[in-house]
């Protein structure tokens, strides 16, 4: 394990480690996408793998890395070329603890359709709020970019369409969320996916339904009461445990 990480609660490196793990078994990851968090010792370092499969991922890859993207550690080992989604989001937000960017598949379609928006359609996705905002990144690079958040400006302008939502997608690319502790932010990513499967079904049937303003935020209120509920039982399941 990176040296920077010596001092962290084992707790956090568990869950960081079981994080990786239950985004992947619940179809949010594949080989590629990422969680992080902040570093509760020093607020300017976040927590993240080296560059690798997330199912993969054991205590001994995860490594500590300054705001601006460049690794703690002098002998650290090759970082996720998207780091900058976190650093920037962590430092334009303090109020962010943890942050997931991922490819999930049903999300794809409401970051390239420009009439359609992803908006709760029921109560399990209340964070996701009056609806997701769109991050264009040839707003930033221009068109032709690899489409990858591969620089602290481009990190920056992502974070500038998160605002102070919950959720940002990324057009052409996936999306990403926050959260204000590492499980919710796993709880947020998994049901954005299972959201927009929801959503585009009933969108084939008519016009959804969505939720109210008011109903998302109380909503949201009451699933941040219960998130150990559904960590748990993800956590046995990714552990093979009964």
């Amino acid at each position: 394990m990176d040296r920077a990480l010596a001092d962290i609660d084992p707790a956090l490196i568990e869950d960081m480690v079981d994080a990786n793990h239950i985004l992947y078994h619940l179809g949010v990851v594949d080989g590629f996408g990422h969680v992080s968090a902040r570093d509760p010792n020093d607020p300017s370092r976040f927590i993240i793998s080296r560059s690798m499969a997330p199912a993969l991922v054991g205590a001994d890859d995860l490594m500590s890395i300054h705001l601006d993207g460049r690794p703690v550690s002098d002998n650290a080992p090759t970082a996720y070329l998207e780091r900058f989604i976190h650093g920037e989001i962590y430092r334009a937000r303090p109020d962010v603890v943890a942050v997931v960017h991922s490819h999930s598949a049903a999300v794809i379609p409401f970051c390239i359709v420009s009439t359609a928006t992803l908006k709760p359609v029921y109560h399990m996705s209340g964070f996701i709020g009056e609806g997701a905002p769109v991050f264009e990144i040839r707003d930033t690079a221009g068109s032709s970019s690899d489409m990858l958040v591969r620089s602290n400006e481009l990190g920056a302008a992502l974070a500038r369409s998160l605002g102070g939502n919950n959720i940002v997608l990324m057009r052409g690319h996936g999306s990403t969320v926050i959260g204000f502790n590492l499980r919710q932010a796993v709880y947020r990513a998994v049901y954005a996916e299972l959201n927009a499967k929801l959503q585009a079904e009933a969108l084939r049937l008519g016009t959804p339904n969505y939720l109210t303003l008011g109903e998302a935020v109380e909503s949201a209120k009451a699933n941040d009461g219960q998130q150990n509920r559904s960590w748990e039982l993800w956590k046995r399941e990714v552990r093979g445990e009964r």
